[in-house]
């Protein structure tokens, strides 16, 4: 049986065996290997190979673990729409990536189920929440499996995942899970990590899980921000500076007729 807690530290970009590194700094590799876009298979392939979809945790997670690294991001949240502020100020700051109080109902110690469960629950979220779009069919499934076997995150842990994959989505049973309510916003936390609802199906499905939850729009809106501020915190891959252009030639030109 695999680790849980581990496969999470996984697709959030802390190191994968196999890769020579962090999550980030094999996805170069792994894409020249696989031949292909992992963003065209779906995004929990993007979260896996730490492309820009969920790398901006990378650091975090690999430091504090994924539950953690999700807890501190709905802690955030959480805390903000306590404190009645606005949702732009979150937007405009990066959230303090730090793991949650240890008094409070986001940190790991504390679920009521067990971190190691509650960790799986999280996983499902993000794959439901990876494959909303409808787009991943059996030719992309082939590929997402070759990049698991790629990643090397181990034969236990692969079946899970591609069984998830292929499951029918059940929000009714994915909403259960979260036995709290600081649980409810991890949860829709980290179904919104892991895509960037670019398409109506992804913003649907996002708005449904919210409902199933029975979470407020406003601290929705919190979550929304407060994860868009965190992977808008990692700076672009800086452009390759242009060649200088030559000097002037100081020397005169020589008509030749002269």
């Amino acid at each position: 049986m695999f680790d849980p807690k581990k496969l999470l530290d996984d697709l959030l970009g802390s190191n994968v065996p196999g890769t020579g590194g962090t999550v980030r700094d094999g996805a170069g590799k792994a894409m020249r290997m696989a031949k292909d876009n992992p963003l065209a298979a779906g995004a929990l392939v993007a979260v896996l190979l730490g492309t820009s979809t969920g790398r901006s945790v990378t650091g975090t997670a690999a430091k504090v673990g994924g539950l953690a690294a999700i807890g501190g991001l709905a802690y955030h949240a959480y805390k903000n729409w306590q404190a009645g502020k606005d949702t732009s100020e979150t937007a405009s700051s990066q959230p303090e990536m730090l793991p949650p109080p240890s008094d409070t109902g986001f940190h790991p110690d504390n679920a009521p189920q067990g971190d190691a469960e509650f960790a799986l629950s999280l996983i499902r979220a993000m794959i439901a929440a990876a494959k909303a779009d409808g787009h991943i069919d059996e030719e992309e499934r082939k590929r997402i499996s070759d990049k698991l076997s790629l990643a090397g995150i181990g034969g236990d842990a692969e079946k899970f995942l591609m069984a998830e994959l292929e499951a029918p989505l059940d929000l009714d049973a994915l909403a259960a899970a979260a036995k709290t309510e600081e649980q409810k916003v991890e949860l829709y936390a980290a179904s919104r990590l892991a895509i960037d609802p670019n398409s109506r199906a992804e913003r649907g499905y996002l708005d449904l899980l919210a409902g199933r939850l029975g979470l407020p729009d406003a601290l929705i809106d919190h979550v929304e921000a407060t994860v868009s501020a965190a992977k808008a915190s990692v700076p672009a891959e800086p452009a390759s500076a242009p060649e200088p252009a030559p000097a002037p030639s100081t020397t005169p030109k020589v008509n030749p007729r002269w």
